[in-house]
């Protein structure tokens, strides 16, 4: 196991210099753009179904095409990573959000109503199709911004032992934003007719997202820009202040030093720090995502209906999952600045092995039941207390100063690369076989223990700046 190993850990009266209300605020502030994260990723679990009815069915479309459909968020989340990189470094942390809640307005505009401006309201056409999925891949672009920058402003504003805790926020808010949103799809759903469901109910699932986008942006402009960034763009003053409020005085010249040395050294070019730092944040978001877990969040209502459970009581026990979600993103919350990263990941990985093994041995025996609940469950619990915030945690800190912002772009990009081929491939995987798609996940759980074990570092307590001494070495 790798320790990094650069520096004193902090006293606890270095913990009490910290103002702990400014820094929760300003962090509270940026999960808003996680909750819109995990708002838009999660609102098409409930519409799914009536896409295909609306706009798969009537043009004749194979299954395929219905799996690209729910998945082109997904495009232009890997555009929005891809780009987070250039607008995180051009415009700062701070304005790349804003336009991150810009987009998720538009796009929950558009999806709800693709006809605009083009169409009559009720035509099913290709270009209504494609309308639809062009406003999803606007708000998947946001998502991929937001799913870069949150993390790294939180990062770059949270004292070194604080740090797991507030990033893991940002999961907690991922997870919050579905659980608000399985409970808005299923009161929009709940005592409806399938057929008014079908031809209306969906519009106003994408159009609730229009109430958090429009309360992140307006709150973005009472946040400061992280003081990293502020040293970055040599706005030294500015940033000294943000510091001293976050940490007191005197810790606030130690971190400004700091701060200014690796900025000073440091070269901008991608591998300026080896080509291994990157390779690991580029597998930790590739690993996120092949154990199948947003498998289990989009297609949850249908996976719960496939196991003869009916549409209402689907929607139900999709809610029940978003629940156990938020409490063991909890727990992750409240063990990672103790635990450390590597611990919790290990564990995570074993528990979501056996529950995908256990999901595609009863696929293949064609057993449904209360288990097969059971398994799920234990499979996303253990995902929630650990791949899914400290992947977060991790990518927001393993990366050194000057290179922070492209080297995330690269590692968010892959994440939502994989996340899309594991997306859509899941339902032609499917009518393949059950026990073959579940199993695989069983395997990359498997190996991204390994993966963990031989070459992920701990990086719990040390600051930004001492990792990165570790990655010179």
């Amino acid at each position: 196991m790798q320790i990094i190993d650069s520096g004193p850990q902090y006293s606890s009266e270095t913990k009490a210099q910290i103002n702990m209300v400014y820094v929760t605020v300003l962090t509270l502030v940026a999960t808003l753009g996680g909750l819109l994260f995990g708002y838009d990723t999660a609102v098409i679990s409930g519409a799914e179904k009536s896409i295909q009815e609306y706009l798969i069915i009537p043009l004749g479309l194979s299954s395929l095409a219905h799996g690209a459909t729910i998945s082109s968020a997904l495009i232009g989340s890997i555009i929005g990573g891809a780009i987070s990189g250039y607008f995180s470094t051009k415009l700062g942390r701070k304005k790349s959000l804003m336009l991150a809640a810009f987009l998720f307005f538009i796009s929950a505009l558009g999806a709800a109503y693709p006809e605009f401006l083009f169409f009559k309201q009720g035509e099913h056409s290709m270009g209504v199709l494609l309308a639809f999925n062009f406003y999803r891949i606007i708000g998947g672009i946001g998502v991929g911004l937001a799913s870069a920058v949150c993390p790294m402003y939180i990062g770059e504003i949270a004292p070194a032992e604080i740090r797991g805790r507030l990033v893991s926020l940002n999961q907690f808010a991922i997870i919050f934003g579905m659980l608000v949103v399985y409970f808005v799809n299923w009161g929009i759903a709940s005592g409806q007719t399938v057929e008014w469901i079908n031809e209306i109910g969906w519009r106003y699932m994408f159009l609730s997202l229009t109430i958090p986008s429009a309360l992140f942006g307006i709150l973005l402009f009472f946040v400061p820009e992280t003081p990293r960034y502020l040293t970055f763009i040599k706005k030294d003053e500015e940033a000294l202040q943000i510091l001293t409020k976050i940490n007191g005085q005197d810790r606030a010249k130690e971190i400004f030093a700091e701060i200014k040395g690796t900025v000073a050294e440091a070269k901008s070019e991608i591998f300026a720090f080896g080509k291994t730092v990157i390779v690991i944040g580029i597998l930790l978001s590739v690993f996120q995502q092949f154990v199948g877990i947003n498998v289990a969040l989009y297609y949850a209502p249908r996976i719960f209906e496939s196991m003869g459970v009916h549409k209402d009581a689907s929607m139900l026990q999709t809610v029940v999952m978003g629940l156990v979600n938020v409490v063991f993103t909890v727990i992750a919350i409240f063990t990672v600045d103790k635990w450390g990263r590597k611990p919790l990941l290990i564990v995570g990985s074993i528990g979501m092995a056996i529950g995908m093994f256990a999901i595609a041995i009863f696929s293949y025996l064609h057993i449904i039941g209360i288990a097969t609940l059971i398994f799920i469950i234990l499979y996303t619990a253990s995902f929630m207390m650990s791949w899914g915030p400290i992947c977060w945690v991790l990518i927001s800190e393993i990366f050194p100063n000057k290179i922070r912002g492209g080297a995330i772009a690269i590692a968010v990009a892959a994440q939502w690369a994989a996340n899309y081929l594991i997306s859509s491939t899941y339902p032609f995987m499917m009518e393949f076989s059950g026990a073959f798609t579940y199993g695989f996940y069983g395997v990359m759980s498997v190996l991204s223990l390994v993966f963990v074990w031989k070459w992920v570092p701990e990086t719990k307590g040390k600051s930004l700046e001492q990792i990165e001494k570790f990655w010179k070495q």
